[in-house]
């Protein structure tokens, strides 16, 4: 048996949303932070979906939810 598992489906998925004028102000104020820290060039289409793991890896409730519900039948 390999020690690299099998790779999950990493077929992307195209979402669209619709945000308040308040939040794109903001994202588009994250992304020139990001980009001054780390001396990129990343469009915030390409941010959004990193941010969005991270705040879902970092949510206690939602992970302990979503495992109890992974656990009942």
């Amino acid at each position: 048996m390999l020690k690299l598992a099998k790779l999950p489906d990493r077929t992307p998925i195209k979402l669209s949303l619709t945000v308040t004028p308040d939040l794109a102000r903001a994202l588009g104020d994250y992304t020139a932070v990001y980009n001054h820290a780390y001396a990129d060039s990343a469009e915030t289409a390409e941010l959004i979906p990193a941010m969005l793991e991270a705040f879902l890896a970092n949510d206690r409730v939602f992970a302990k939810a979503r495992k109890e519900a992974e656990a009942s039948p």
